[in-house]
Protein backbone atom coordinates (compact mmCIF):
# COMPACT_ATOMS: atom_id res chain seq x y z
CA UNK A 1 0.00 0.00 0.00
CA UNK A 2 1.14 3.48 -0.99
CA UNK A 3 2.17 5.61 1.86
CA UNK A 4 0.71 8.89 2.08
CA UNK A 5 2.62 12.35 2.53
CA UNK A 6 2.00 14.80 5.09
CA UNK A 7 4.51 16.66 5.17
CA UNK A 8 2.69 19.09 3.47
CA UNK A 9 0.13 19.89 6.08
CA UNK A 10 0.45 22.41 8.41
CA UNK A 11 -1.18 21.72 11.87
CA UNK A 12 -2.08 24.30 14.51
CA UNK A 13 -1.75 22.93 17.96
CA UNK A 14 -3.06 25.60 21.07
CA UNK A 15 -3.22 24.29 24.11
CA UNK A 16 -1.78 26.15 27.83
CA UNK A 17 -0.22 22.78 29.19
CA UNK A 18 3.36 21.91 27.76
CA UNK A 19 2.92 18.54 28.29
CA UNK A 20 -0.48 18.35 26.37
CA UNK A 21 1.15 20.18 22.78
CA UNK A 22 4.85 18.31 23.42
CA UNK A 23 2.48 15.10 23.37
CA UNK A 24 0.64 15.78 20.36
CA UNK A 25 3.15 17.48 18.54
CA UNK A 26 5.05 14.63 18.53
CA UNK A 27 2.50 12.28 17.53
CA UNK A 28 1.92 14.13 14.52
CA UNK A 29 5.31 15.22 13.78
CA UNK A 30 6.11 11.25 13.86
CA UNK A 31 3.91 11.21 11.01
CA UNK A 32 5.06 13.78 9.11
CA UNK A 33 3.11 16.91 9.73
CA UNK A 34 4.49 20.15 10.13
CA UNK A 35 3.23 21.17 13.78
CA UNK A 36 3.03 24.47 15.36
CA UNK A 37 1.94 25.32 18.86
CA UNK A 38 0.95 28.45 20.77
CA UNK A 39 -0.33 28.35 24.08
CA UNK A 40 -3.96 30.56 24.59
CA UNK A 41 -6.54 31.54 21.85
CA UNK A 42 -5.52 34.95 20.90
CA UNK A 43 -1.88 33.68 19.87
CA UNK A 44 -3.78 30.81 17.79
CA UNK A 45 -5.66 33.91 15.98
CA UNK A 46 -2.38 35.80 15.40
CA UNK A 47 -0.69 32.11 14.61
CA UNK A 48 -3.24 31.35 12.13
CA UNK A 49 -3.14 33.91 9.84
CA UNK A 50 1.01 33.77 9.82
CA UNK A 51 1.08 30.18 8.83
CA UNK A 52 -2.27 29.61 7.25
CA UNK A 53 -2.53 25.78 8.73
CA UNK A 54 -4.63 23.34 6.86
CA UNK A 55 -6.18 22.26 10.24
CA UNK A 56 -6.27 23.82 13.88
CA UNK A 57 -6.27 21.95 17.11
CA UNK A 58 -8.03 24.28 20.09
CA UNK A 59 -7.87 23.61 24.30
CA UNK A 60 -11.68 24.87 24.64
CA UNK A 61 -10.25 26.58 28.31
CA UNK A 62 -6.92 28.57 27.56
CA UNK A 63 -5.99 32.12 28.65
CA UNK A 64 -6.47 35.59 27.17
CA UNK A 65 -9.06 34.10 24.43
CA UNK A 66 -11.19 30.49 25.28
CA UNK A 67 -10.86 28.29 21.99
CA UNK A 68 -14.29 29.11 21.60
CA UNK A 69 -13.66 32.31 20.89
CA UNK A 70 -10.97 31.66 19.05
CA UNK A 71 -12.59 29.50 16.20
CA UNK A 72 -15.12 32.22 16.26
CA UNK A 73 -12.70 34.87 15.08
CA UNK A 74 -10.75 32.76 12.77
CA UNK A 75 -14.12 32.31 10.87
CA UNK A 76 -14.55 35.57 10.68
CA UNK A 77 -11.53 36.02 8.42
CA UNK A 78 -11.61 34.61 4.80
CA UNK A 79 -8.33 33.01 4.35
CA UNK A 80 -9.30 30.40 7.42
CA UNK A 81 -12.51 29.64 7.18
CA UNK A 82 -11.86 26.63 5.11
CA UNK A 83 -9.15 25.83 7.94
CA UNK A 84 -10.52 22.37 9.71
CA UNK A 85 -10.85 22.86 13.32
CA UNK A 86 -10.95 20.61 16.23
CA UNK A 87 -11.78 21.46 19.47
CA UNK A 88 -9.87 19.43 22.46
CA UNK A 89 -12.37 18.97 25.74
CA UNK A 90 -12.49 17.70 29.17
CA UNK A 91 -14.93 15.18 30.34
CA UNK A 92 -16.78 17.75 32.17
CA UNK A 93 -17.03 20.50 29.70
CA UNK A 94 -20.12 18.97 27.54
CA UNK A 95 -21.67 22.38 27.74
CA UNK A 96 -18.72 23.54 25.37
CA UNK A 97 -19.16 20.23 22.61
CA UNK A 98 -22.29 22.01 21.71
CA UNK A 99 -20.78 25.72 21.81
CA UNK A 100 -17.96 24.68 19.89
CA UNK A 101 -19.88 23.43 16.89
CA UNK A 102 -21.94 26.52 16.82
CA UNK A 103 -18.34 28.79 16.50
CA UNK A 104 -18.04 26.65 13.24
CA UNK A 105 -15.90 23.41 14.54
CA UNK A 106 -15.38 20.32 12.72
CA UNK A 107 -15.17 17.75 15.31
CA UNK A 108 -13.86 17.38 18.88
CA UNK A 109 -11.55 15.28 21.12
CA UNK A 110 -12.36 14.58 24.41
CA UNK A 111 -9.26 13.91 27.41
CA UNK A 112 -7.44 11.74 27.75
CA UNK A 113 -6.29 11.73 24.38
CA UNK A 114 -5.46 8.41 22.95
CA UNK A 115 -2.59 9.15 20.50
CA UNK A 116 -3.51 6.56 17.52
CA UNK A 117 -6.96 7.80 17.80
CA UNK A 118 -6.03 11.20 17.57
CA UNK A 119 -3.71 11.03 14.52
CA UNK A 120 -6.77 8.72 12.81
CA UNK A 121 -9.11 11.40 12.97
CA UNK A 122 -6.92 14.23 11.64
CA UNK A 123 -6.26 11.75 8.72
CA UNK A 124 -9.50 11.31 8.09
CA UNK A 125 -10.57 15.03 8.40
CA UNK A 126 -7.63 15.78 5.81
CA UNK A 127 -8.52 13.14 3.32
CA UNK A 128 -11.98 15.74 2.94
CA UNK A 129 -9.19 17.99 1.62
CA UNK A 130 -7.55 15.81 -0.71
CA UNK A 131 -10.59 13.80 -1.99
CA UNK A 132 -12.81 17.28 -2.42
CA UNK A 133 -11.11 20.00 -2.07
CA UNK A 134 -13.31 22.16 -4.26
CA UNK A 135 -16.63 20.83 -3.37
CA UNK A 136 -18.83 21.54 -0.42
CA UNK A 137 -21.24 18.38 -1.43
CA UNK A 138 -21.62 16.35 1.99
CA UNK A 139 -22.31 12.98 -0.01
CA UNK A 140 -19.21 13.00 -2.16
CA UNK A 141 -16.90 13.61 1.10
CA UNK A 142 -15.39 10.34 1.85
CA UNK A 143 -16.02 11.13 5.78
CA UNK A 144 -18.95 11.56 7.68
CA UNK A 145 -18.86 14.33 10.80
CA UNK A 146 -21.08 14.25 14.08
CA UNK A 147 -21.21 15.12 16.95
CA UNK A 148 -19.68 11.69 18.92
CA UNK A 149 -18.26 9.83 15.55
CA UNK A 150 -16.90 9.90 12.60
CA UNK A 151 -17.75 7.61 9.98
CA UNK A 152 -14.64 6.57 7.49
CA UNK A 153 -16.63 5.54 3.97
CA UNK A 154 -12.74 4.52 2.25
CA UNK A 155 -11.74 2.37 5.48
CA UNK A 156 -15.15 1.44 6.48
CA UNK A 157 -14.49 2.57 10.32
CA UNK A 158 -15.94 4.31 12.53
CA UNK A 159 -13.91 6.57 14.67
CA UNK A 160 -14.92 7.31 18.04
CA UNK A 161 -13.66 9.65 20.96
CA UNK A 162 -11.81 6.70 22.34
CA UNK A 163 -11.27 4.06 19.76
CA UNK A 164 -11.56 2.89 15.73
CA UNK A 165 -14.42 0.67 15.46
CA UNK A 166 -14.21 -1.68 13.05
CA UNK A 167 -18.62 -3.24 12.09
CA UNK A 168 -19.81 -6.11 10.33
CA UNK A 169 -20.22 -5.11 6.47
CA UNK A 170 -24.06 -5.08 6.35
CA UNK A 171 -23.69 -3.12 10.22
CA UNK A 172 -21.67 -0.72 8.29
CA UNK A 173 -23.32 -0.64 5.16
CA UNK A 174 -26.69 0.07 7.26
CA UNK A 175 -25.04 2.76 9.58
CA UNK A 176 -24.17 4.77 5.97
CA UNK A 177 -27.52 4.40 4.42
CA UNK A 178 -29.00 5.87 7.79
CA UNK A 179 -26.79 8.84 7.92
CA UNK A 180 -26.99 9.64 4.07
CA UNK A 181 -29.79 11.84 4.89
CA UNK A 182 -30.16 12.82 8.72
CA UNK A 183 -33.82 12.86 9.85
CA UNK A 184 -35.38 10.85 6.90
CA UNK A 185 -37.55 7.56 7.47
CA UNK A 186 -35.97 4.49 5.54
CA UNK A 187 -38.87 2.49 5.66
CA UNK A 188 -38.27 -1.61 6.40
CA UNK A 189 -38.66 -2.37 2.59
CA UNK A 190 -36.22 0.14 1.35
CA UNK A 191 -33.60 -1.18 4.01
CA UNK A 192 -34.05 -4.28 3.26
CA UNK A 193 -33.81 -3.73 -0.96
CA UNK A 194 -30.66 -1.53 -0.47
CA UNK A 195 -28.39 -3.38 2.14
CA UNK A 196 -29.83 -7.20 1.27
CA UNK A 197 -30.98 -6.85 -2.11
CA UNK A 198 -34.07 -8.25 -3.97
CA UNK A 199 -32.81 -11.63 -3.97
CA UNK A 200 -32.20 -12.15 -0.43
CA UNK A 201 -35.01 -13.16 1.70
CA UNK A 202 -34.66 -11.78 5.37
CA UNK A 203 -37.37 -11.30 7.90
CA UNK A 204 -37.84 -7.83 9.99
CA UNK A 205 -35.98 -9.21 12.68
CA UNK A 206 -32.70 -9.52 10.52
CA UNK A 207 -32.87 -5.72 10.30
CA UNK A 208 -33.86 -5.20 14.32
CA UNK A 209 -31.01 -7.31 14.89
CA UNK A 210 -28.16 -5.30 12.50
CA UNK A 211 -29.62 -2.01 14.79
CA UNK A 212 -29.45 -3.22 18.16
CA UNK A 213 -25.61 -4.41 17.08
CA UNK A 214 -24.69 -1.08 15.59
CA UNK A 215 -26.23 0.81 18.56
CA UNK A 216 -24.68 -0.90 21.16
CA UNK A 217 -21.08 -1.18 19.52
CA UNK A 218 -21.40 2.22 18.82
CA UNK A 219 -23.32 3.51 21.88
CA UNK A 220 -25.50 5.18 19.70
CA UNK A 221 -28.67 6.84 20.56
CA UNK A 222 -29.35 8.94 17.51
CA UNK A 223 -31.00 5.94 15.64
CA UNK A 224 -34.63 5.70 16.20
CA UNK A 225 -37.49 3.72 15.50
CA UNK A 226 -40.00 4.77 13.83
CA UNK A 227 -42.71 2.45 14.96
CA UNK A 228 -44.54 0.67 11.92
CA UNK A 229 -42.46 2.18 9.66
CA UNK A 230 -38.70 1.75 9.90
CA UNK A 231 -35.68 3.76 11.52
CA UNK A 232 -33.99 7.24 10.89
CA UNK A 233 -30.70 9.02 12.14
CA UNK A 234 -31.63 11.82 13.83
CA UNK A 235 -28.89 14.83 14.77
CA UNK A 236 -31.03 15.64 17.58
CA UNK A 237 -30.97 14.33 21.20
Amino acid sequence: MEQTDYSNYKILLADDEDDILEFLSYNLKKEGFQVFTVSDGLQAVKEAIKIQPHLIVLDVMMPNMDGIEACAEMNKIDSLKNSIKIFLTARSEDYSQIAGFDAGADDYVTKPIKPKVFVSRIKALLRRIDNNANSAEYENQNIRIFKNFTIDLERYIIITENEEIALARKEFKLLKLLTSKPGKVFTREEILTKIWGNDVVVGDRTIDVHIRKVREKLNLTQIKTVKGVGYKFSTKE
